[in-house]
C-alpha cells in the first residue's frame, strides 16, 4: 500500500511515498511555507496522481496548520492524522497521552513494527528526543534542545559571539579553539555529542536496572551528521523513521473497526 506520509515539524515538513519500509520521493521545505505556498500542495497532487496513493497519513506539532492541510488538499482518499485519540496497537504508558508528541508515537510505532524490542529511539531534530518503547508499549522519554537551536541560541543572546556556519562544524579539528569561531564550534560539535550520549546512557542504565534487556538503539534526523565519528557504531540509523511509522499508523487505523 503506497501512502503519502507527511511530518510537518518545528522547523521542516518531511514528506514521502511510503510502502512498508520503501521510502520513495522524500523531501522537505521550511514548515512556515505551508502558510503561504501553494506550490507543495501541487507537488503533493502530482504525486498522488503519478503514484496511485491509497492515502494520506500525517502527524503535526503545529496544530494550526492541520486544518489547512486537510483543506488544501481536499482530496477524494482518506487524509489521516495521527494523535493519541487515533493510535492503533501501541499503548501509551503517559499519565496525559495527550502531550505525547505525534511524531515521537509514529516512532514509536516504526520500532515496533519493524526493529526487536525493547528499543531506544533518538530523533535528533529541532530538538533532540530519546523515546523508549518496550514489549508493553511506549514508556516515555527525554526532550532536550537539538543542534540548530544550540548554535543559533550563541549568536542570538551574546552580543559579541558571531553566527555558526553549521555546516563547518563537522569538520572542526583540534583541542582547544584558537579564535572564538573555532572556540564556539569545538564548544558546539563537542558538546552536543557528549550531551546527547549523556542522555543515552542515562535512558540505558535505567533500562538495565529495571529489565537487563539489552535494546536496540536507533537514530534518525538531520543532525546525526553533527555528532562525532565516535557515535557510527552507537546506533543504527534509520532514515525516514517517522514517516514509515505514519505509514504503519495508517494501516492499523484502516485494518480496525473504528474506521469502519
Amino acid at each position: 500500500m503506497k501512502i503519502l506520509c507527511i511530518d510537518i515539524g518545528n522547523t521542516n515538513l518531511n514528506y514521502a511515498i511510503v510502502d512498508k519500509m520503501e521510502v520513495t520521493h522524500a523531501n522537505s521545505f521550511s514548515t512556515k511555507r505551508l502558510k503561504e505556498d501553494l506550490h507543495y500542495i501541487k507537488e503533493f497532487h502530482m504525486l498522488i496522481e503519478a503514484h496511485q496513493i491509497e492515502a494520506v497519513s500525517f502527524c503535526s506539532v503545529v496544530p494550526d496548520l492541520n486544518n489547512r492541510l486537510r483543506s488544501l488538499l481536499n482530496l477524494e482518499i482518506p487524509i489521516f492524522q495521527l494523535t493519541d485519540k487515533t493510535l492503533k496497537g501501541i499503548d501509551l504508558h503517559y499519565p496525559k497521552p495527550e502531550e505525547v508528541g505525534h511524531d515521537r508515537i509514529a516512532n514509536a510505532l516504526t520500532a515496533q513494527a519493524y526493529f526487536s524490542l525493547p528499543a531506544i529511539i533518538i530523533d535528533l531534530g529541532t530538538a533532540i528526543t530519546l523515546d523508549v518503547v518496550s514489549e508493553k508499549g511506549y514508556e516515555g522519554g527525554i526532550i532536550a534542545p537539538g543542534f540548530e537551536l544550540m548554535t543559533r541560541y550563541l549568536n542570538e543572546q551574546t552580543a559579541l559571539l558571531p553566527e555558526l556556519d553549521n555546516e563547518a562544524l563537522g569538520s572542526v579539528k583540534g583541542s582547544f579553539g584558537k579564535s572564538t569561531i573555532q572556540a564556539m564550534q569545538l564548544g558546539v560539535s563537542v558538546g552536543f555529542s557528549g550531551m546527547v550520549d549523556a542522555l543515552l546512557q542515562h535512558v540505558l542504565n535505567t533500562m538495565k536496572e529495571k529489565s537487563g534487556n539489552e535494546p536496540v538503539v536507533l537514530s534518525t534526523g538531520g543532525s546525526i551528521a553533527n555528532l562525532t565519528q565516535d557515535w557510527v557504531g552507537k546506533t543504527q540509523f534509520v532514515d525516514h523513521l517517522t514517516l514509515i511509522g505514519l505509514a504503519v499508523a495508517y494501516e492499523r487505523w484502516a485494518n480496525s473497526d473504528s474506521c469502519n
